[in-house]
């Protein structure tokens, strides 16, 4: 051998030993690392939580000395309890939802009557009213004003959409009034108005001032006895005069099937 060779040899470095898997065991053991120390404790805890729930389940458990039979039974009553339980649950839901349902019907048929009753008083008369509308003011020589002009004036309103009227605070004005002549001004249901003549009505102030001044209307009708109107635009008219309801003669009320 040369000596090259052996000085190759001599600085070889030196090849370490390869631990068993019983080595690498004992030193598991004797140094275990944090995982290993959870996981042994994690193991401990679920032990004894297991143990712990089988004693307590081995001395409460009531049904553990009963025969087959026995148990049969017990199970059949439980499940006849349930069911009597789901149907009185079902009948308790349907009588909920039918109260609920009713309720409501009731409640919209409620507010559709009590609105239908606040229209009907206001054409009526026989409750106050107010919201937009006009106020016509109407002198006439010597304090008289034509009976046709003032019916054509009211017809003119109606016809455009009047849903309330009144005439000079004093008179409610509706489809069964009465106009007559009189020596100081105008019989309107056996009351006496007198000019100035003013009219309150409560409905689309546009409209019910175009209806008005139409040409050969009533405004111009007045203009041609001598008179004069003023119209006057505003988004409150309030209409207080009521009318006393009167009591039919001949009809009398039926209820409904």
């Amino acid at each position: 051998m040369s000596t090259h060779d052996d000085l190759s040899a001599d600085h070889d470095p030196p090849v370490e030993a390869t631990p068993s898997s019983r080595e690498r065991l004992e030193r598991a053991l004797l140094h275990p690392g944090r995982g290993q120390v959870v996981a042994a404790v994690l193991l401990a805890v679920l032990g004894i939580a297991g143990v712990t729930q089988v004693r307590i389940a081995g001395t409460d458990d009531e049904y553990a000395g009963m025969r087959q039979a026995d148990l049969v039974q017990a199970l059949n009553g439980l499940q006849a309890a349930s069911l009597r339980n789901e149907q009185e649950i079902r009948d308790l839901q349907s009588t909920r939802d039918a109260l609920r349902s009713s309720s409501d019907r009731t409640a919209a048929a409620l507010e559709q009557a009590r609105s239908e009753l606040s229209s009907l008083g206001v054409l009526a008369g026989t409750l106050p009213a107010s919201g937009p509308g006009i106020r016509i003011t109407i002198t006439a020589p010597q304090a008289r004003l034509s009976l046709n002009n003032l019916l054509d004036g009211i017809e003119e309103l109606r016809d455009a959409g009047a849903e309330a009227m009144e005439i000079n605070d004093e008179v409610r004005v509706v489809a069964q009034t009465s106009f007559d002549a009189a020596d100081n001004g105008i019989d309107v249901d056996g009351q006496i108005v007198s000019s100035p003549f003013i009219i309150d009505a409560i409905g689309d102030p546009e409209s019910l001032e175009t209806a008005l001044r139409f040409p050969g209307g009533f405004v111009d009708d007045v203009a041609l006895d001598g008179g004069k109107v003023t119209i006057k635009q505003s988004q409150s008219i309030e209409v207080t005069s009521l009318r006393t309801p009167v009591k039919p003669q001949y009809a009398q009320s039926t209820k409904s099937k």
